[in-house]
């Protein structure tokens, strides 16, 4: 997950245009006792009876949150609404949305209290996030940064020889203004970040990669390198024997090494500190116990052949991926993770979750519908200049789900959570 000089020096330069690092440190530590004390205790029921449910969309009235999409007091009856989200339209897949939390996040863009929508059909799923959000809200909050961002586009290119595929590859790199005036001219959102080249015999693969704004991008990045790659062909001197607009080598919608090893979307990193009463207290294990599991389960996964090491991130990345207008088939590659735990100098569980490759976006897909656009509003993430604070909050979600299942797993509780939560009951 490395990068190299030039790009740790933009994403510093970027970070300090809005603060400097000493600036952001008191706005990602941990809240103190005394501050958590001064939080609202905005918990919720969980019943689940009528009277369960009638008290959490009163917590939502109280909090301000127009979900009435999301609980059915409105509906959309015009299907040309749904133009560009859907082709054939015949009706609606029903998903039940439960509400975890409250979710204490102290990140870079997120910061305070949020109620997180997730979508699933998976009983016990709710109820493990949020007691993993619980522990994480005693403990003072997830720290929860996002550190980069790019998403790619990777045409293919072949030659006749690899002199002829060498040429090709010095021409391009004359060309890296005009590609940048191009995107310019494209996109009001997309900027282009670097253009890297990948020469395998008479072949070359050019990845074009892109920052996208608050949009996750993929239409975008393809609509703009197809225009560079007209551009090409109206150019260059040698016309290759043929050329693809993606090569299959981005990493869309499929989990790739590359994807780990480098960024795709956002990369995010969240970290929390669970001291060990509440460990004991709330997830009814130990430091000890949890962090003995997690090496065996990262030794087993490594034998797995998994890429990266992570329990499931992608259960509660899907279920908030549905109810806020994500591009589900994203999970490929936002799921892709490298969770640690371990006992701290102190004796506590130390947790941290890094998602290289989350796609996410608050404008553009499926975020304009309807109870879409609530979900996210709930969690104040609608349009622009809201992605990043989704993503961390995403991260922060995914880490409560590790601490949650690692716990359970630790002390044997995994089965009689399913059993008791996950099972229709005649």
């Amino acid at each position: 997950m490395a990068n190299n000089q030039n790009r740790v020096k933009h994403l510093i330069d970027k970070i300090e245009q809005e603060k400097t690092f000493e600036e952001f440190l008191p706005q990602l530590a941990p809240l103190s006792a005394e501050e958590l004390g001064q939080l609202p205790n905005n918990s919720i029921d969980y019943k689940p009876t009528a009277e369960g449910l009638s008290n959490r969309i009163g917590l939502l009235k109280e909090i301000k949150a127009d979900l009435a999409h999301v609980t059915g007091i409105k509906k959309v009856s015009d299907p040309n609404f749904f133009n560009g989200n859907i082709e054939n339209f015949i009706g609606m897949a029903q998903i039940p949305i439960g509400l975890a939390g409250p979710l204490l996040v102290r990140g870079t863009h997120a910061q305070g209290d949020f109620y997180i929508p997730m979508a699933t059909t998976e009983g016990a799923l709710v109820a493990s996030y949020s007691r993993g959000m619980k522990v994480s809200r005693l403990s003072g909050g997830i720290t929860s940064i996002c550190l980069d961002e790019g998403v790619q586009r990777s045409p293919f290119y072949k030659f006749r020889t690899i002199p002829e595929a060498g040429i090709f590859i010095k021409w391009v790199h004359t060309q890296l203004d005009t590609f940048h005036e191009i995107v310019k001219a494209s996109s009001r959102f997309a900027s282009l970040n670097e253009v890297k080249t990948n020469l395998q015999g008479n072949s070359v693969i050019l990845t074009f990669d892109y920052s996208t704004g608050d949009a996750s991008g993929q239409n975008m990045v393809t609509i703009c390198t197809d225009k560079i790659c007209k551009h090409i062909a109206a150019n260059f001197e040698i016309t290759p024997l043929e050329w693809y607009i993606e090569s299959n080598y981005s990493g869309d919608k499929k989990a790739t090494a590359l994807s780990f090893s480098n960024v795709r979307g956002k990369k995010v990193s969240a970290e929390l500190v669970i001291p060990r009463t509440l460990v004991e207290d709330v997830l009814k294990t130990t430091p000890e116990q949890v962090s003995k599991y997690w090496q065996s389960s990262t030794l087993a996964v490594v034998q797995s052949g998994a890429i990266g090491a992570q329990g499931h991130v992608a259960n509660g990345l899907t279920a908030l991926f549905i109810a806020c207008g994500q591009d589900v088939a994203c999970i490929s590659e936002s799921s892709i993770g490298l969770t640690r735990m371990e006992v701290n100098h102190n004796g506590d569980l130390y947790t941290s979750l890094t998602l290289p490759s989350l796609i996410v976006g608050t404008i553009g897909g499926g975020t304009g519908l309807p109870t879409q656009k609530e979900c996210l509003g709930l969690l104040d993430c609608v349009g622009v200049g809201k992605a990043k604070k989704f993503a961390e909050i995403c991260a922060a979600v995914a880490l409560c789900g590790e601490i949650s299942i690692a716990a359970a797993m630790s002390v044997d509780h995994f089965t009689t959570a399913h059993q008791n939560l996950g099972r229709k009951k005649d």
